[in-house]
């Protein structure tokens, strides 16, 4: 069958140290996008002490139709301020030493949750300044007072997803807008040039191999440093269908495409997410491995 789950999705069982810190999420009341979103990685990844915290709630303002967070349409939603301390006494119970911080997207909010992201990066800053902090941000409407505050917290890496390709923006992205989101990349980089800025592409949703270039391209002109790329799968039948499952040797292809345009590293492969290996790709940048 077309849309039939290829072997290497199969995903690993929860076992107990995976349970106990599901628990510990759950009690802080912190959310993540690995369980909001239901990443395969899942297991594997609480396992080894590796988390994408979820700020501004657990309900997006916009509508993409390939994403399984919560939606609403409500011009105001509710904003809990102890959120980030929460997220900071997670991260000192478990010893973190690379967190990585996502959010949903608060249009209702005239910042777009940028004051959330501050508070979270300087409260676990806190605790220790050598904690390696990566956001991955929403476009904060293109609002670039926003964008800075949350480079003059100074993470150690800044992330914003293109998500798919140009063409496919206004079936699946209709909230969103492809130049303003190849702007975000580009003027953090005005801000900083130093920042190391990274994005990801979702594949099989009906996108060709030249779209997919010609996005590596707009990304890389506008000097983004990290790639990854991953397969799509629908959070439900509700939500857009997979139209392809990409192969394995595509995404190798992929790989080699982006690492011949420039980028400093290049994720590609069917389980790969935004933040999938971060510190470990962090850690290769950093001591040019």
């Amino acid at each position: 069958m077309k849309n039939r789950l290829p072997v290497w999705f199969k995903q690993d069982i929860p076992d107990a140290a995976v349970r106990g810190r599901m628990q510990l999420l759950s009690e802080f009341k912190v959310n993540t996008v690995c369980c909001q979103a239901k990443c395969p990685n899942l297991s594997s990844c609480f396992k080894n002490l590796k988390f994408t915290f979820m700020i501004l709630g657990n309900i997006c303002t916009r509508n993409c139709r390939f994403c399984g967070v919560a939606q609403s349409e409500k011009k105001t939603l509710s904003l809990d301020e102890n959120e980030p301390y929460r997220i900071s006494q997670i991260a000192k119970i478990l010893n973190l030493k690379f967190v990585v911080i996502t959010s949903v997207t608060r249009d209702d909010l005239s910042d777009g949750g940028a004051t959330q992201f501050v508070k979270t990066i300087e409260l676990i800053h806190g605790i220790d300044k050598n904690i390696k902090i990566e956001v991955l941000i929403p476009d904060f409407s293109g609002n670039i007072a926003s964008l800075k505050a949350v480079i003059d917290a100074k993470p150690s890496i800044l992330a914003h997803n293109m998500e798919t390709v140009k063409r496919l923006y206004k079936t699946l992205r209709h909230k969103a807008n492809y130049q303003t989101s190849l702007d975000i990349l580009n003027k953090s980089k005005q801000i900083n040039p130093l920042l190391i800025t990274k994005s990801s592409l979702i594949l099989g949703l009906g996108e060709s191999e030249e779209e997919i270039i010609y996005t590596m391209e707009d990304l890389r002109y506008n000097q983004c440093d990290i790639l990854t790329l991953g397969q799509y799968l629908a959070p439900s039948q509700r939500h857009y269908p997979v139209k392809e499952f990409i192969s394995i040797e595509q995404f190798q292809r992929y790989r080699r495409i982006g690492l011949g345009l420039g980028f400093k590293a290049v994720l590609s492969g069917p389980k790969v997410r935004s933040s999938y290996q971060a510190e470990e790709v962090s850690e290769a940048i950093t001591y040019g491995a």
